[in-house]
């Protein structure tokens, strides 16, 4: 359609054309005493060529006076290009581990001021790999001049991990909570503050973010069970010096929660306490409720044996509690040494001897070795006591049982 209407206007153009060139009109102009004739076919390709002539003149003199502009702009476009160029490089080379590369150009791109907010954050984040806290300062300044919005909000990331690596949690939370105040609490946010509330001893926060964090899927189940039991062993240390405040604290929580790993750190602290009523409790729901984890028990049974109580009722209920597990678990050499230990408490000579025995004949050890010794000494067997005590010294000092 378009192509047809061009052609109509053309057919029009050759036919005025063809009857202007065949005109005879004459056109006169007067200026006394001055007088011009022409024709009107020459009068109006004048005034065409006149037309064409300022039209041509008007352009150059509007495309001179915007030379500078467009060379502006021109100068501008040819920075940007290479400020982007910058960027991308030092993108790539902080990805690839090339941090001294990454911030050099970085610091190339941040000239540009169009990516002067995002250039600052990569020179932070690698010389923040490369642990130059003061520039890793510099470029957070700059980067916060350079910006607001979600660059602020990166630079407070970076610098509560750069806070974090440096040991100073109570800067990483300040950053952290103007994270917050902006944008809120995201899982990146939220992993940070659990970091940093570990480090300060904030049993409390640390649990509140897991549980957070677990809603959001922000950490596997496996992670959140470690952290969890490592938190409360780190509140146990924090009452240690308090046995009425540690148990509480660990009958306080869940059946899910009271772990054999975590029994057997509380066991431990109200041991060190001399709470060893308390601690044998806590071993024997452990044992309970353990299953098949034949590692694990070996060390409670182990702790379970050196637990004291006054000789009587109580020991000899924690006797028969060791011998109820054996029958389950007759080759296990720790549980047979716990025994051993816990008739040496009973006087139950003969049998004490029997268990440590049996409890070398599985796996020998210094342990098992040094306590037979010292029995067999008490009961007047000297020889067989000082081969013990050499066999004690050659197998070294293991761990304890």
């Amino acid at each position: 359609m378009r192509s047809f209407i061009w052609l109509l206007v053309l057919i029009v153009l050759a036919v005025a054309a063809s009857l202007l060139a065949h005109n005879d009109g004459i056109v006169m102009m007067m200026l006394p005493p001055w007088r011009v004739e022409i024709s009107l076919t020459f009068l109006v390709i004048l005034l065409l060529f006149a037309f064409a002539l300022a039209y041509g003149l008007v352009r150059a003199l509007s495309f001179a006076l915007a030379l500078p502009k467009k060379a502006r702009a021109y100068q501008q476009e040819r920075e940007r290009a290479e400020g982007q160029i910058a960027l991308e490089k030092a993108i790539r080379f902080l990805f690839a581990g090339r941090y001294g590369h990454a911030l050099r150009t970085a610091e190339s791109a941040w000239r540009v001021g169009q990516f002067a907010a995002t250039a600052a954050l990569i020179a932070a984040r690698a010389a923040q790999r490369m642990r130059k806290t003061e520039e890793v300062a510099l470029w957070l300044e700059r980067a916060e001049v350079a910006a607001a919005g979600e660059t602020a909000i990166a630079a407070h990331m970076i610098g509560a991990e750069v806070a974090l690596e440096m040991g100073d949690e109570q800067a990483a939370l300040t950053h952290l909570q103007e994270v917050q105040r902006q944008q809120g609490r995201h899982i990146a946010a939220l992993r940070l503050e659990m970091r940093a509330r570990q480090g300060i001893g904030d049993v409390q926060g640390v649990l509140r973010l897991l549980r957070q964090l677990e809603k959001r899927d922000g950490m596997s189940a496996g992670t959140a069970s470690e952290i969890r039991r490592k938190t409360h062993q780190q509140a146990l240390l924090q009452r240690q010096s308090n046995a009425g405040e540690l148990l509480a604290y660990f009958n306080a929580l869940s059946r899910s929660e009271q772990t054999p790993r975590l029994a057997l750190s509380a066991a431990r602290n109200l041991h060190r306490a001399g709470e060893d009523g308390a601690a044998a409790e806590i071993l024997e729901n452990a044992i309970a409720n353990l299953g098949d984890n034949d590692e694990m028990f070996s060390e409670l049974a182990a702790l379970y044996g050196r637990l004291t109580a006054t000789p009587g009722k109580a020991l000899t209920t924690r006797i028969a509690h060791a011998e109820n597990w054996l029958a389950a678990r007759p080759q296990n050499a720790r549980l047979l040494l716990a025994l051993g230990r816990l008739c040496i408490r009973q006087q139950l000579w003969g049998k004490a001897k029997n268990y440590l025995e049996a409890s070398l004949s599985i796996a020998a050890s210094h342990e098992a070795h040094f306590t037979l010794a010292c029995l067999l000494d008490s009961l007047e067997e000297t020889d067989a006591a000082n081969r013990h005590f050499r066999l004690a010294a050659s197998a070294g000092e293991d761990a304890p049982s």
